[in-house]
């Protein structure tokens, strides 16, 4: 299993990222996929699931309204388009599988996100 985030990087306040997970070593088109954050000092948290054909969306309540995710399982690959961000956001995303939970031990090496003027 790899899993490969990118996209990060240093936005200001209000601003917008677009993050990419690509997977690999599992049936991708078949598994629910999550985002997850960690940011400095605090345990890694659920962002935002998606079911395998994209029927049903789950996000937390900290990101509702301003985050969305998609997926395209032709390029086996999971979005996650984050809007209208502030300094909260700033973590290190992750993607894994499972719907609101995560399957693999073995985590990517994710993707820093900064929001910071």
């Amino acid at each position: 299993v790899q899993l490969v985030e990118s996209g990060g990087g240093l936005v200001q306040p209000g601003g917008s990222l677009r993050l990419s997970c690509a997977a690999s070593g599992f049936t991708f088109s078949s598994s629910a996929m999550s985002w997850y954050r960690q940011a400095p000092g605090k345990e890694r948290d659920l962002v935002a699931s998606i079911g395998s054909l994209s029927y049903m969306r789950h996000f937390s309540d900290s990101v509702k309204g301003r985050f969305t995710i998609s997926r395209d399982n032709v390029k086996n690959t999971v979005y996650l388009q984050m809007n209208s961000l502030n300094p909260e956001a700033t973590a290190v995303y992750y993607c894994n599988a499972g719907w609101k939970t995560y399957v693999y031990e073995n985590w990517g090496q994710g993707t820093q996100v900064t929001v910071s003027s």
